[in-house]
């Protein structure tokens, strides 16, 4: 009897376990990324508990708060490795106390403040920012690529009172030097001597301040809605905007690099410019969340990368899809794949790059993100499926308390008309899955878009009302976007009149009130176009020439190049008898993009930009064929 039952009890385990083998198998085909997804959103689920605390502490805990927390238990653990040298958390800690005591005395900042940094990659930057944070202060990150009219608009768009200047910098500052003045502006050069008016140096004043701690009532009143950065954005007007990143927004962009995965012990690569989202908030923030250290360089340079990263042994790069190309595009060598770099993050990344580098420089888990400084939507392809930006996974989609954690949807967009296009209710239509549409995202309180500074027209703009019902709001991305069947997130495009180029986002009408100001230019249409081998779409020109006027490709290239900075400088120049507008006097570009720079198309006289030879050339054959064919790189 006893053997029976044992019998008995043995083959209902078994029938058991055969049944739940037949569950996994059943789930792993119906559903092949389940533990992936379950995994990754316990782990959001993980951060949000954390931000949750953080939100309760009185006063808020903020990134200085974690850093301090960091210099308090390992002060000698690097934090930054630049140059050669190494600055450890409590280096960077006692710099940032005498930046924040020279500014709060030579610069009168009080909480609240906000300082404009035109800075390079380099430790003053990080301690400028860490100083600010000290005194409860904001800081706008200065592209540092822009001049003139531009410079002195994101200047003034977030308020700022003080601007920080690179040594390196001082001829742009000083072409706008008496409008900032003008404004009351108090304007520093890091440098101990200058011969200028009106600029005053700041390493003498940094040098003699003390390096003890900063008193935590200074930024007393800091919560979690207080502005931390202002980042900026191109945009339809031709200047960029400000992008107002919160003390919690800051701390979103944070955790990316702890959602996958990064620890203490990673070293991580920021080639990146620290102006950027990207490397300001998901490099830097990120690792000192982590506790990590961080190699920064000050330009990306293809020929040092992997040096870089065998010499520090970094275990971490960050990377936009255009450096990742040029990697690949460099000559092999065996020590390819001699490194230990085991993770990359970025974005913009092409398929067929992403497999030549994996190929090339060995498995390296490649973590695409989609993302923007300015949106309240953001996905992580986390499962590593090639070409995708993203996945979406249902802890975007399923309900708390009935109200979708992030809210979005593609929907169909008008390419001619430049806008959704609208049922006969006046709705937007929803795309199909696998078709491509213009991503959307609901604005609600879970996830807010906070305004542009100062531009309540462009905030407007960029969002879209009565999408799905009457009365909703929805912040308009910019870019079209396709989900496949897998739930797998494509970026496939950008719209409207910026366009990407060398990593950078470019403003249309910008450059176009650049062209109309040369004597022999009426008008101006630019536009982005394909190049066979390149990353985004470089910049080209439609233009009409003034009655009895004539192209002058050396006078234009010294224009251009004298307001524009080497991303945005048109690469073709097309001469047109006339530029096609719509009804409402917009100009239509549908046309133009798709004709591209191709010769065998294009009957107008076409220019191309040189750099070599400082003007504009005629586009013969010859040039069309060498980059078609990738001979010749723009």
């Amino acid at each position: 009897m006893a053997s029976s039952s044992l019998a008995l009890i043995f083959q209902g385990l078994c029938t058991a376990l055969a049944g739940v083998v037949l569950v996994v198998i059943f789930l792993n085909i119906q559903f092949p990324y389940l533990l992936q997804d379950c995994k990754f959103c316990w782990t959001l689920f993980k951060v949000k508990q954390k931000r949750a605390v953080f939100r309760k502490r009185k006063p808020f805990y903020t990134v200085l708060d974690c850093f301090l927390n960091r210099v308090r238990t390992r002060p000698d653990k690097p934090l930054l490795v630049f140059e050669g040298r190494e600055y450890s958390y409590q280096d960077c800690d006692k710099e940032s106390n005498k930046i924040a005591r020279a500014l709060r005395k030579h610069g009168n900042l009080t909480q609240g403040d906000t300082v404009a940094l035109f800075l390079g990659n380099e430790p003053r930057f990080v301690w400028m920012w860490l100083g600010l944070c000290k005194l409860g202060c904001a800081a706008s990150l200065l592209n540092y690529n822009i001049r003139a009219k531009s410079l002195l608009h994101c200047f003034s768009c977030c308020g700022a009172k003080v601007l920080i200047v690179a040594e390196e910098l001082k001829e742009a500052v000083e072409e706008v030097l008496p409008t900032l003045l003008e404004q009351k502006a108090s304007v520093f050069i890091l440098s101990k001597e200058c011969n200028t008016a009106g600029l005053q140096t700041l390493v003498d004043k940094i040098e003699e301040a003390s390096n003890e701690p900063i008193s935590p009532e200074l930024r007393s009143n800091v919560t979690m809605g207080s502005p931390a950065v202002y980042i900026y954005t191109s945009g339809t007007t031709g200047f960029p905007k400000a992008a107002v990143m919160t003390q919690e927004r800051i701390w979103a962009g944070t955790f990316y690099l702890f959602i996958n995965g990064a620890s203490s012990e990673d070293v991580i690569y920021i080639p990146l410019p620290l102006y950027h989202a990207a490397g300001f908030v998901i490099g830097l923030h990120g690792a000192i969340q982590r506790g990590m250290t961080v190699v920064l360089r000050r330009k990306f340079s293809v020929s040092q990368f992997w040096d870089d990263c065998r010499k520090h042994n970094v275990t971490i790069i960050q990377y936009i899809g255009e450096t990742m190309r040029y990697l690949c595009n460099t000559p092999k060598r065996e020590s390819d794949k001699m490194h230990k770099v085991r993770m990359a993050i970025g974005n913009g990344l092409r398929e067929e790059v992403w497999r030549s580098f994996q190929s090339r420089f060995g498995h390296i888990r490649i973590v695409e993100f989609y993302a923007a400084s300015d949106s309240n939507i953001g996905f992580i392809n986390y499962i590593g499926k090639i070409g995708a930006v993203g996945r979406e996974n249902f802890y975007q989609k399923v309900s708390s308390t009935f109200i979708l954690f992030f809210p979005h949807a593609l929907i169909q967009f008008d390419a001619e008309r430049g806008e959704p296009a609208r049922d006969s209710n006046g709705l937007c239509i929803p795309m199909p899955q696998g078709e491509t549409g213009l991503l959307v995202a609901k604005i609600t309180t879970i996830a807010p878009f906070i305004e542009y500074a100062r531009n309540p027209e462009q905030t407007e703009k960029k969002k879209i009302r009565d999408v799905f019902q009457k009365g909703d709001a929805y912040l308009n991305t910019g870019d079209l976007l396709r989900i496949d069947k897998d739930n797998f997130v494509y970026f496939q495009d950008r719209i409207g009149d910026t366009f990407r180029w060398k990593g950078e986002n470019v403003a249309t009408t910008e450059i176009e009130d650049v062209l109309t100001a040369l004597d022999f230019i009426k008008d101006a249409c630019v536009y982005g176009v394909k190049v066979p081998g390149t990353e985004g779409r470089a910049g080209m020109a439609a233009v009409t020439l003034k009655s009895g006027s004539e192209f002058d490709g050396t006078e234009a290239f010294s224009h251009i190049a004298s307001y524009l900075p080497s991303y945005a400088r048109p690469q073709f120049i097309r001469i047109q008898n006339s530029l096609e507008i719509t009804g409402t006097f917009k100009q239509v570009k549908v046309k133009l993009v798709g004709e591209g720079f191709n010769l065998t198309i294009i009957k107008d006289p076409l220019y191309l930009h040189m750099d070599k030879d400082k003007c504009y050339k005629p586009m013969t054959m010859n040039y069309y064929n060498s980059i078609i064919t990738g001979k010749m790189h723009i």
